[in-house]
């Protein structure tokens, strides 16, 4: 296949026109396609394929892939093949990836022009997964247009899992995409992300997945397993922990091993959450209080940073403590019932109204909110 190199910075990739015959028979779909009366079923995903794994998950259930979205982008499509004539039907590239490496023939006429071996396994759409959807159904409608469409696409070969996650994050992550929960499956992932950021992702994780943890399953996150109601979005769980653990950040960074850090700081929440769970009793999760809804949750993890910041070591003994600083919580329960909760918190909004119930809880506990940098 005749291919162009193309170098930019550190990285290197590949320009090819494939005949759009050709090209459907060489890439895979991962999700599930409409067309009217028709549809693409998804090729299955290998358990240790991740990159695949996370991209049919997005499409499987992130908005701008339902059904119903699907159906009506690919009849848009469909109809701009259909009308367009003088006009390129697909004027952008698509992205497409292999993790094999691809050999690279120079020609004798140019450094960066040659011939580009082909790939034994399809390849993974890292974008224009609709385009090369609705181009099936166009083709199959109209078999003889086949020969006069050619597909530009660029190539990316021979890296790591990593390379594709951060490609496809960096192609999809406006609002209308791919929203900020599922993005954080991937802070731990993609090389641009801050360390601070990756360091809240891995609470994050820790919280969801940790046997010893009050909050597992209870996030609602991207793939979660359980039925179990969930709590809190992990998106709004990531702020929280990432308010607090960019105040800390400076102390955090001199810390030699950053994943034993990181354990520190999810041993403090676990503690922290217990404490808190044995002195909320009864109305911890139950639906009649919103002592685990998010507005409250929210304000507690701001008490946690806290009462961290002042009584955070000795670990030992630490469980205890709390559960004997928080103990005034307990007195306070019936104010926390969902019943006139909002009329007995006013404020303008949930920003407002998680702001002062972090103050009245940590006065109830004699708590300094002045340690932190924000509000």
């Amino acid at each position: 296949m005749l291919a162009t190199r193309i170098r930019q910075k550190d990285g290197i990739f590949y320009f090819a026109s494939y005949p759009a015959a050709e090209v459907l028979n060489k890439v895979r779909f991962i999700s599930r396609y409409y067309s009217e009366g028709e549809e693409i079923a998804p090729q299955s995903v290998p358990y240790t394929d991740e990159i695949a794994q996370f991209i049919a998950r997005v499409e499987r259930t992130d908005e701008a892939f339902q059904r119903q979205i699907s159906r009506a982008k690919i009849r848009s499509l469909k109809n701009f093949y259909e009308m367009a004539v003088s006009q390129p039907p697909i004027p952008g590239t698509v992205l497409l990836f292999t993790p094999e490496t691809l050999r690279f023939a120079v020609s004798d006429a140019h450094a960066d022009v040659g011939h580009l071996q082909e790939p034994e396994a399809r390849y993974l759409i890292i974008d224009g997964q609709h385009r090369l959807a609705a181009l099936r159904f166009y083709l199959k409608e109209h078999p003889q247009e086949a020969a006069g469409i050619h597909v530009p696409c660029v190539i990316f070969d021979g890296r790591s899992e990593d390379f594709a996650a951060e490609m496809f994050v960096i192609i999809n992550s406006t609002p209308t995409r791919i929203n900020k929960s599922h993005l954080v499956d991937l802070y731990e992932r993609v090389s641009w992300a801050d360390p601070d950021r990756r360091f809240a992702a891995r609470m994050v994780e820790d919280l969801y997945t940790e046997g010893d943890s009050p909050l597992r399953y209870r996030i609602n996150r991207l793939g979660g397993r359980s039925l179990k109601d969930k709590w809190i979005l992990q998106a709004e769980l990531f702020n929280e922990l990432h308010r607090w653990v960019s105040v800390d950040w400076k102390k955090i960074a001199r810390a030699h091993n950053s994943y034993r850090e990181e354990e520190r700081y999810y041993g403090i929440t676990r503690d922290f959450l217990k404490a808190a769970q044995k002195v909320w009793g009864d109305a911890w999760g139950h639906d009649a209080y919103m002592v685990t809804k998010p507005v409250t949750l929210k304000a507690m993890i701001r008490v946690c940073a806290d009462l961290a910041r002042e009584d955070a070591d000795p670990a030992e003994g630490r469980l205890k403590r709390w559960e004997e600083r928080l103990a005034p919580w307990g007195e306070q329960i019936r104010g926390f019932r969902v019943e006139g909760f909002y009329e007995r918190f006013p404020a303008k909004g949930q920003i407002e109204r998680v702001v002062r119930i972090h103050r009245d809880l940590a006065k109830m506990a004699n708590i300094d909110t002045r340690s932190g940098k924000r509000e």
